[in-house]
């Protein structure tokens, strides 16, 4: 009944404002030359509404013509076509206004209808077009992944999934021919750093797949990268080398002898840590491993290191009980996820197996069912959706993104319990299935989710994993009410927030660099990086390791440098990479850590000495973008003399990018 009515409210909205956008158009059309500017914005306010809603780029594409022939673009950069540059449409999408967004979005659909000959413009042809389109993609792969960064996140709003929605159209129209050398680094890039969520890396790689086969694009020396991929999903062993499906896959497998058998169990696991990828055969067999009696294979086909092969002997009753119930061809990937968590040694914590046999008994609420359903189709049912995606969160803590959400608070504290506290995150999922509810103090004073208004997030995050679509909605509600009421204390709410939030390991002294009252930067902002440096960087703080992840803020700068916002973090560690170059590892949230923050400030997400879900930093460059940080008040500081140039190095950088007008209140 609420559904219906839902719809029928989005229909008549729907409905509205295409009455309003037709009027705005009107007014436009009939607008003198040099009165188009004043009618201008108003379409371009309405269109932005109409790409958010459900077929509204449908619709827009329908008008693109329309809207070019009314004027539209008069007047602007966007007025010719012709002489457009495919590498400024990242800067507009990053930087632009709203309105202008929206002309390139709008500029791009006038794009498509000219390839399409639904429209034509002069100076432009059909040709020129495809090719001006076909780079832009190429440019803006990252866009075609869904994954949007924190700068896009939040110069976009709500025009963020519209302008995702828009590439995926430009895709659908354009192909992937001309793209898909650039396409397949970006999936390697992408897949380096170990996800839970790639179905829409499975997605790309399938199409990719059809393209080749069809003999259309000359992909070069990225050949043998596709083909790895694709072997990866639909054909890994010599057994399903040739994509037979599943029900003869299995025919195949009651034909096999023991020696045969085993060399499919190595072959599943070699692309599967090869690549980072789970094909559906690995999860069929797995389970046809189980109902056959060759549960001895399973370790092979998981690819384990004798640490995973211990954890497995000594919970073997567990383990098979977690295939049969949560491991199908849908929930494949989940077999990645299996594997890892075995690899970690978490089973040996105690509270985490008894944990994992609660989770495999607990009847989900209704509205948890709904929530997953609506997320992830009826393919598998909610409990194991959800099972599959507790086993992927527990071997994978550093894989959870927060998706096109502002939920970065949540993402991080979800990704920390996993990696340092997985009791108490299984503690809180058996709480929010079971009641709709989570209960955590503060400051001594208990706070009930299911109580709460919402918090940060106007709506339920359905682009991440299970475990985040389940959880989110509590954590963001109590994060809200945890910074409600310390709102009134006149000094940045996270001071008190972290502790209480996170876990009893974060510092509990609190530093930042910035006056909350005035935005500047503190008038000790020096002394501020100093103590950063002695009480992190292991060659001033007597060589002393990150024992615990402790949160952090950034102030995020796009690749120009300009500041955007400030995100959450987890420092993970400290360590030389091997150049012998002091770097920063750590967690974040978004679902690719990989960015450029500017001023040759480019996050690294492989080749520097990363572990699968890690970025990293040169520590001064890490330091250079930090304005929160935690510390332990009674840690004992050396007095090593330390790198004053470095220091003033930091500085310099701040001041040149995020803190370029917030110059400190006494120098």
């Amino acid at each position: 009944m609420n559904s219906n009515l839902e719809s029928a409210n989005t229909d008549e909205q729907i409905q509205q404002l295409q009455a309003e956008l037709e009027t705005a158009i009107k007014h436009l059309e009939e607008a003198s030359l040099f009165d188009k500017f004043n009618f201008q914005l108003p379409v371009l306010e309405l269109a932005g509404l109409m790409l958010s809603l459900p077929n509204g780029l449908q619709k827009l594409y329908a008008l693109a013509p329309r809207l070019d022939n009314a004027g539209l673009f008069e007047g602007s950069d966007w007025a010719d076509p012709g002489s457009l540059l495919p590498r400024m449409v990242n800067n507009t999408l990053e930087q632009g206004t709203q309105p202008l967004v929206m002309l390139e979005c709008l500029s791009e659909l006038r794009l498509i209808a000219i390839v399409n000959g639904e429209h034509s413009h002069e100076g432009v042809s059909a040709e020129q077009a495809r090719h001006f389109l076909t780079q832009v993609l190429a440019l803006n792969l990252n866009r075609l992944f869904s994954v949007a960064n924190e700068a896009q996140r939040i110069r976009l709003g709500d025009l963020g999934e519209g302008v995702q929605g828009l590439f995926q159209f430009l895709l659908a129209h354009i192909g992937f021919e001309n793209i898909l050398g650039s396409l397949i680094d970006e999936i390697w890039r992408i897949l380096a750093q170990r996800p839970i969520q790639v179905d829409g890396i499975k997605v790309m790689v399938t199409q990719i797949a059809v393209t080749l086969a069809q003999g259309v694009g000359d992909i070069g020396e990225a050949r043998l990268g596709s083909d790895r991929l694709i072997s990866a999903l639909f054909g890994p062993t010599q057994g399903c080398l040739d994509d037979p499906g599943l029900e003869a896959y299995h025919a195949r497998l009651e034909a096999m002898d023991f020696a045969t058998l085993q060399q499919e169990a190595y072959g599943f696991s070699r692309a599967m840590h090869d690549v980072g990828l789970v094909s559906d055969y690995h999860a069929s067999y797995l389970r046809w491993l189980l109902h056959n009696d060759q549960s001895q294979l399973i370790a092979d086909a998981l690819g384990l290191s004798s640490t995973g092969l211990d954890v497995l002997r000594t919970y073997q009753s567990l383990i098979h009980t977690l295939i049969e119930e949560a491991i199908y061809p849908q929930t494949a990937q989940t077999v990645y996820g299996l594997a890892m968590l075995l690899e970690r040694g978490i089973l040996y914590s105690p509270p985490i197996a008894p944990g994992l046999w609660r989770q495999l008994n607990l009847p989900l609420s209704d509205q948890v069912k709904s929530m997953l359903l609506t997320a992830y189709g009826d393919a598998v049912t909610p409990r194991v959706r959800l099972l599959s995606g507790v086993i992927a969160l527990l071997g994978q803590p550093l894989g959870v993104g927060q998706g096109n959400n502002p939920t970065c608070q949540a993402a991080r504290a979800i990704s920390m319990w996993s990696y340092n506290d997985p009791d108490y995150l299984l503690h809180l999922i058996s709480q929010a299935i079971r009641f709709d509810n989570i209960q955590m103090n503060f400051e001594g004073q208990p706070i009930d989710s299911a109580n709460l208004l919402t918090g940060l997030a106007s709506n339920i995050p359905l682009d991440t994993d299970p475990v985040s679509i389940v959880l989110v909605p509590h954590l963001d509600r109590v994060y809200y009410a945890m910074g409600q009421a310390c709102a009134d204390r006149g000094e940045d709410p996270h001071r008190w927030i972290n502790p209480e939030f996170h876990g009893w390991w974060v510092g509990r002294e609190f530093l930042i660099a910035v006056d909350v009252a005035t935005g500047n930067l503190t008038s000790d902002y020096a002394d501020y990086l100093e103590q950063f440096y002695r009480s992190y960087h292991p060659l001033y703080n007597g060589n002393q390791p990150l024992i615990h992840p402790q949160p952090a803020g950034i102030a995020v700068t796009d690749s120009n440098a300009q500041f955007v916002g400030w995100h959450a973090i987890t420092l993970l560690r400290v360590a030389l990479d091997q150049k012998d170059v002091m770097r920063v590892y750590f967690y974040n949230p978004n679902n690719d850590s990989g960015q450029n923050w500017g001023d040759e400030v480019v996050v690294s997400t492989q080749g520097y000495g990363e572990r699968f879900g890690e970025a990293s930093l040169p520590f001064p460059e890490l330091a250079s973008r930090l304005y929160i940080y935690h510390d332990d008040p009674v840690q004992l500081h050396t007095e090593v003399a330390l790198p004053i140039e470095e220091l003033n190095l930091v500085r310099g950088m701040a001041l040149k990018s995020w803190a370029a007008n917030r110059q400190p209140l006494a120098v």
